[in-house]
């Protein structure tokens, strides 16, 4: 006879881990016990030789399908001739290392549950077990058990509780559990007058009939509340935009099954999979024509935003949407208005929500952490993550080495945060854009909550280097940290190292729309050369005059008049869109330097290619212009146009030339979007070459916001391969600006480790 003790860390709490310990220990007729601490499952356990192999065998093989085993130590201790086995309580730690699982979408067996009439959990919009249900949204702190989640003030019923005490039960210390009896309630209130018009389960019917009627519903979720209207009724979309104050960027879209989604959109596999999955993102799917539903849920996109439900409330929903239309769809949009978080609580939504949406479906569950749906589409073989956050938000990105911890400010848009705490690195969910008070308030809540559910002290706080940003001045601010600011391109390049674990140095290429630079220009078209503590800026894009600044980011047909300039001198070529323009004020304000910042930036380059060939010339959400362009794109077999390649500097001026003669030849829209990423890949790809003639290095990242566009990301990649290179993309982390605290905070951690090693460092060597 022999006991062992084993330490599993990992996802390991709240997934039914110690339940399924327990009924693998006695199935080996093993004795001892299982337990929950700060610092993951402990396990003793005592038995016959090749039973306790057996058993650590199964422990990894059979493991619930929610947990994750990251670490297992094994170890021999005395025997205690203990033949029984026991879940013992959680054990509190002041060092808590245990993963808090994501929350998780409901699974077959609880669905099965709601929908079968001799259930007990009938229709309840609440049922869960140990294999799905909320999880880090209901959480204050960890060990992860009932007295530390928001179902605290719920008292379990005997029934409830019995399962919940019963470790051969599917709810055994399912933290959530509940019924209708001793669990949450939902209701719906009227927004106008605040006064309670159904209950329970005529709730359900009751906000059917007004989302078929053309109403909009705020419906509260997991992590937020959404605003909700038939995606097939254009007045009502056209009307919730209105309210919202939204005016054309994509709506997400919820289905209830695979089957109505095909109907659509296109599906591959891999879509298929990433729909169904328990994390239940919105997934990018191309559009099939003709679509049923409103041309204004995407209005010009190629794509719509695709999600399943993901808890009970919206499959009952959706139950009775099917018996009164064939293939139901609904808007289901994040309830705010817009750059403003998502609303969470009861007393907030009446208040914020109550001039959007005509009806309320609430219910007394308190959300304790925001967190919007995540955002993800499948590029170039893989997932590429638009926005990291339910589902995914806190499993960490696994560092490849253990350092001090380092807490991280990330942007000013589509922020995140990032905290590490040894070799773990815990990105936020998304905060979004940091232009508001409220939205202020959610960074400064998201950073205390992470400090506290992690227990930990950061040793330095990492900003971005730009002085206006919010995250940048809070981090100014906190007088009980060392406080290094970080050149945004240098975070997005240790971001993919990050992800990736390399530790060398790279080549980098970035590509995003802004990024303060040490030149105090903007940049946002850089190939470097670096890693965690130093970068060389190796080539840019020839810097260019933004005209208006931020005004100019609205207005795209300003960046085009600039760089035609630029490119042609006085001789600008009558293009259309520049009738009923005041260009000679644009080119004024060029020449005398008046509120004209210089940018290499490659996503004001796509902005002015997209006017010049003939797209949009203002545009209503970020980056609109260049999505149109791209989605133009049907081959890349194009010839490419003509160009120069020149370092350190990467001129402009050639390749708008050739842009700007071929569109008054009269080339289309879609040809010349074609030419133009055919000669964007394989100009980054010379200067790349380039880049490796003179290092030696050979593998290459790709990094920031502009790599979310598809053609441009695979066509880049083919070619790098063809030179035998090794590339790198985001795959955990989005390669927008909601991924730099990652690489902020691993920059950080390297510096500390460095320093207390006494080695020299130059972090703005460049």
């Amino acid at each position: 006879m022999k006991r062992q003790r084993v330490h599993v860390n990992g996802i390991v709490q709240g997934v039914g881990f110690r339940p399924f310990v327990f009924n693998l220990a006695r199935r080996l007729q093993l004795g001892g016990f299982v337990t929950n601490t700060g610092d993951g499952v402990i396990i003793e356990v005592e038995g016959r030789d090749g039973s306790l192999d057996e058993f650590l065998r199964c422990l990894q093989e059979e493991k619930p399908p929610l947990s994750e085993i990251i670490h297992l130590e094994r170890s021999d201790i005395s025997p205690l001739n203990e033949k029984d086995f026991r879940i013992l309580a959680s054990v509190d730690s002041d060092d808590n290392q245990t993963l808090i699982s994501p929350d998780i979408a409901v699974c077959d067996d609880c669905l099965r549950e709601l929908r079968d009439p001799l259930d007990r959990r009938y229709r309840y919009p609440f049922i869960n077990c140990t294999n799905c249900g909320p999880r880090f949204t209901i959480i204050r702190r960890i060990p992860y058990d009932r007295p530390h989640t928001s179902m605290a003030k719920f008292t379990m019923c005997s029934e409830c509780q019995a399962e919940y005490d019963d470790p051969a039960n599917r709810r055994f210390h399912a933290q959530p559990n509940a019924c209708g009896r001793c669990g949450p309630q939902i209701w719906y209130e009227s927004a106008a007058e605040e006064k309670i018009l159904a209950r329970k389960n005529e709730t359900i019917e009751r906000a059917v009939t007004d989302l078929l009627n053309g109403k909009i519903v705020a419906i509260k979720g997991l992590g937020g509340f959404h605003l909700a209207v038939d995606a097939v009724d254009e007045q009502a979309v056209k009307r919730l935009r209105r309210r919202k104050n939204r005016e054309e960027k994509p709506f997400a879209l919820m289905l209830p099954d695979l089957g109505a989604v095909e109907k659509i959109a296109e599906l591959t596999p891999a879509d298929r999979d990433l729909l169904t999955s328990p994390r239940r993102p919105i997934v990018l799917l191309k559009k099939k024509e003709p679509c049923p539903v409103a041309e204004d849920v995407a209005p010009q996109n190629q794509r719509l935003g695709i999600m399943l439900p993901y808890t009970p409330l919206h499959y009952l929903i959706f139950d009775e949407l099917i018996k009164q239309r064939e293939v139901p769809a609904l808007v289901m949009t994040s309830a705010n208005r817009s750059d403003e978080p998502i609303v969470t609580d009861n007393d907030e939504a009446r208040t914020r929500l109550g001039d959007i949406a005509d009806y309320l479906l609430l219910h007394d569950r308190p959300i304790l952490i925001r967190a919007d749906d995540s955002v993800v589409a499948r590029f170039n073989g893989q997932t590429t993550f638009f926005r990291r956050s339910r589902g995914y938000v806190p499993r960490p990105v696994f560092l490849s080495t253990s350092g001090p911890s380092v807490l991280a400010t990330g942007g000013e848009l589509k922020n995140t945060v990032c905290i590490t705490k040894k070799n773990r690195a815990f990105l936020s969910q998304h905060i979004g854009d940091l232009e508001n008070l409220l939205a202020n308030n959610f960074f400064e809540e998201t950073v205390e909550h992470f400090l506290d559910i992690l227990q930990v002290e950061p040793e330095l706080v990492v900003c971005d280097l730009h002085p206006g940003y919010f995250s940048t001045q809070w981090a100014e601010t906190q007088k009980k940290w060392r406080v290094i600011k970080v050149q945004h391109h240098h975070a997005h390049l240790a971001s993919c190292m990050a992800e990736w674990r390399l530790d060398e140095p790279v080549i980098g290429v970035i590509l995003d729309g802004t990024g303060y630079g040490y030149d105090q220009t903007i940049w946002g078209g850089e190939i470097l050369i670096g890693d965690y503590l130093s970068i060389q800026r190796f080539a840019w894009f020839e810097p260019l005059p933004l005209p208006g600044a931020d005004t100019a980011i609205k207005q795209p047909w300003r960046t085009a008049v600039s760089y035609l300039f630029s490119a042609c001198g006085e001789e600008i070529p009558p293009l259309p869109f520049l009738k009923n323009k005041p260009v000679n004020l644009i080119l004024e304000m060029i020449r005398k330097k008046i509120n004209s910042p210089l940018t290499s930036s490659c996503g004001r380059l796509f902005d002015a290619a997209s006017v010049i060939g003939g797209g949009r010339e203002e545009i209503r959400y970020e980056a609109q212009a260049a999505i149109e362009f791209t989605q133009a794109v049907r081959s890349v077999d194009r010839p490419p146009l003509d160009y120069l390649v020149q370092v350190p500097q990467i001129p402009i001026a050639p390749l708008i030339r050739s842009l700007s003669q071929e569109a008054l030849k009269g080339a289309t829209f879609q040809h010349l979007a074609e030419r133009f990423h055919v000669t964007l890949s394989r100009l980054l790809c010379e200067v790349v070459e380039i880049a490796v003639q003179k290092t030696g290095l050979r593998k290459v990242v790709l990094s920031g916001g502009v790599f979310q566009n598809e053609v441009l990301l695979s066509s880049l990649v083919v070619l790098l391969k063809q030179k035998n290179l090794k590339v790198f993309t985001h795959r955990q982390v989005p390669p927008n600006d909601g991924g730099i605290s990652l690489g902020q905070s691993a920059i950080g951690q390297r510096l500390l480790t460095k320093a207390e090693n006494n080695v020299r460092y130059s972090l703005f060597n460049h």
